[in-house]
């Protein structure tokens, strides 16, 4: 007797999800992220402890990167996984431009440290500095130095000793008529060229939407600023605020223009002239 129904519906196996189809990352694929729902043109990959990353930037110039998992992506309303080029390097497709917005060179060995240097106060603000201009810096073999507190200024400039070919540039947090940041900065020498931001720290420098605020909170005088911002937008300690500040700069969109005026000056201020590469 035939069977109408055919074989036992709960004996069949169960068909596979149909894989989505692979798809080259190449530059300016526009794909869209389905968990975020993020839409943007690739501008370049990255290489993480947890696999490959794709840099996306969006019609308004936003940069986000993202994890490049099966099926994480859509285009045209249908999933794709993004995948390597082939035969391009460990870091295609190359971007046209550095995070900083300079244009991207060919990849190079960071050329040997000049004598001049830029300071800054902290810890963060080198790293900001790395994550924005980390690649012109070593192009251009500047070195950046943390003092550790704007108080350690002058001892830190008396043992570097500027000179006409040993430079220092200076970024300082809070530079404002009247405040201590201007007294500390007040004289310098000739060989030192001092730029800075209104900002109460770095981290205010970042743009509040990058960092998904509407805006920087007002901190009450007395009380540390980074501990009282974390309090007021629920960021546990200020470690843990940092770590959300970090990740939100991508490149130079992030920051505000003070903050980025005043890097771009201290570094045409170190590299002007003739080569002063150390021996």
């Amino acid at each position: 007797m035939d069977d109408r129904y055919g074989r036992d519906v709960l004996a069949s196996p169960r068909r596979s999800k149909p894989k989505a189809p692979e798809i080259a990352a190449e530059r300016d694929l526009v794909v869209e992220d389905l968990a975020t729902g993020f839409c943007g043109a690739v501008v370049g990959m990255e290489r993480s402890y947890a696999g490959d990353m794709v840099r996306l930037e969006d019609r308004h110039g936003r940069v986000r990167v993202f994890h490049m998992y099966p099926a994480a992506f859509l285009i045209d309303g249908k999933p794709v996984t993004l995948v390597r080029p082939k035969g391009r390097g460990p870091n295609a497709p190359q971007s046209i431009q550095t995070a900083s917005g300079s244009r991207a060179l060919p990849k190079q060995r960071a050329r040997t440290a000049r004598a001049s240097r830029i300071f800054v106060e902290g810890v963060h603000d080198a790293t900001l500095l790395e994550r924005v201009w980390g690649d012109d810096l070593r192009a251009e073999g500047v070195v950046v130095v943390s003092l550790d507190g704007l108080d350690n200024l002058d001892e830190a400039l008396a043992e570097f000793e500027p000179a006409s070919n040993r430079r220092a540039g200076v970024l300082v947090d809070h530079l404002v008529a009247g405040t201590k940041e201007a007294k500390l900065t007040a004289e310098v020498g000739e060989n030192v060229l001092v730029c800075g931001h209104p900002y109460i720290d770095v981290w205010e420098a970042v743009k509040p939407a990058s960092v998904k605020i509407t805006a920087w909170p007002k901190i009450p005088m007395g009380i540390d600023w980074k501990t009282g911002i974390c309090d007021e937008l629920g960021w546990g300690t200020p470690r843990d605020g940092w770590r959300r500040v970090l990740a939100g700069v991508s490149s130079f969109r992030d920051l505000e223009v003070p903050l980025l005026r005043s890097v771009e000056e201290l570094i045409d201020f170190v590299t002007v002239g003739p080569d002063d590469a150390d021996r």
